[in-house]
């Protein structure tokens, strides 16, 4: 996220800590988008022009027009129906998600897996990008995996030992992806973790990178 938060004195600038940690570039959302208003924060957004910054617009199904959505140049927009108090698999709701052309993001907080599963079912070409899992809802994200093939798990909040390696042995390793959910989420755990998970190089590389190219 980059922008300022309401709870907390925290960067509002991730640059600096992706510098310090060896992050070329970052999926970011405004956090005016998440604490304020949506359509704010993707103005705020789409203002940064900095490469190493892609943008990633929530969208607000019934408010933000589609053919506004469907004009952004982006490859990944983000979704927050607790949040933003929208029914994820509401008429309004299908019909939109079923225009886009590009991924989208999700924080399990957001929602839950029985929404996501009955999403998936309804639109099993979307692809999904689930944000901040955790590591208690493990069986719960695996059966969702499981029974949606296009879900796509950010591990960043994987902090069990050998939380990652279990979902690259059951999934494979182009199901992962890096990330960390900073500044609000720790940003140096999952740093540490993708250095140290015990996969060959090759998954390795995959969930730093490939997998998420892979999806944009």
């Amino acid at each position: 996220m980059i922008g300022p938060v309401p709870f907390d004195d925290l960067p509002a600038d991730p640059r600096p800590e992706m510098d310090r940690l060896g992050i070329d570039r970052a999926c970011v959302t405004h956090t005016l988008s998440l604490y304020s208003g949506a359509q704010a924060g993707n103005e705020a957004l789409f203002a940064l022009d900095d490469p190493r910054l892609i943008p990633v617009p929530a969208v607000l199904p019934g408010d933000i027009a589609l053919d506004e959505v469907l004009e952004w140049d982006v490859p990944l927009v983000r979704l927050c129906p607790r949040r933003h108090g929208f029914d994820l698999n509401g008429p309004t709701s299908l019909r939109y998600l079923s225009a886009l052309t590009v991924p989208v993001a999700v924080e399990l907080d957001d929602t839950d897996p029985a929404q996501l599963r009955a999403l998936a079912a309804h639109l099993p070409d979307l692809r999904i990008l689930l944000l901040n899992p955790g590591y208690r809802r493990l069986r719960a994200v695996a059966e969702l995996m499981d029974a949606a093939p296009r879900v796509v798990l950010e591990i960043g909040t994987v902090n069990t030992q050998g939380g990652v390696e279990w979902l690259a042995r059951r999934f494979g390793a182009r199901r992962l992806v890096f990330g960390t959910g900073a500044p609000v989420l720790d940003d140096c755990g999952p740093r540490f973790l993708l250095d140290h998970l015990d996969l060959p190089q090759h998954d390795i590389d995959l969930i730093r990178a490939g997998s998420l190219e892979a999806l944009l």
